[in-house]
């Protein structure tokens, strides 16, 4: 199994980067976690809606030029479905039987994602309706998947 992370934007605290590394360390024994971060793009300060949708058009170019069209898309978008930890693993299992045990999760960059990689994704899902951290999203979909693979394989770590 393998699953690919692309996420618009570099990774900046040290404790986030450390925190991500242990995570993806500890998915390892479950399945292949690839992290592609993608540039994101430049906004001057108090941008208009213009900029705005100008850097996500931008961005999601970008991200759409290392997907195929064969690729399961998922992204993550705070005005969507919200899971609870074990309906969570339960969709992650169904979506890796169907994508052929590879799946690609898209993290936007802080304005949200472009309408075009809004269409292409096969679903997208929240993490929560509170706002996080653009940078945290990243650790906090990484605990998420270990905790997944933890429940689905009966394991302790999630109670």
């Amino acid at each position: 199994m393998r699953i690919r992370i692309i996420t618009i934007g570099k990774i900046k605290e040290d404790y986030l980067k450390s925190g991500i590394f242990e995570y993806v360390k500890r998915i390892k024994p479950y399945c292949d976690v690839e992290i592609v971060e993608v540039a994101d793009s430049p906004v001057k300060d108090n941008p208009n809606q213009s900029d705005i949708e100008r850097a996500k058009n931008e961005e999601g170019k970008r991200v759409l030029k290392l997907v195929k069209s064969s690729d399961v898309i998922i992204n993550l978008d705070m005005n969507c479905r919200e899971f609870s930890s074990e309906e969570f693993a339960t969709f992650l299992q169904k979506k890796l039987e169907f994508a052929g045990a590879f799946l690609t999760f898209v993290i936007g960059g802080s304005y949200g994602l472009s309408d075009e990689l809004k269409k292409r994704a096969n679903t997208s899902i929240s993490l929560s309706k509170m706002t996080f951290l653009h940078q945290m999203t990243r650790l906090v979909l990484l605990e998420q998947i270990y905790r997944s693979f933890k429940i689905l394989n009966h394991e302790t770590y999630h109670k």
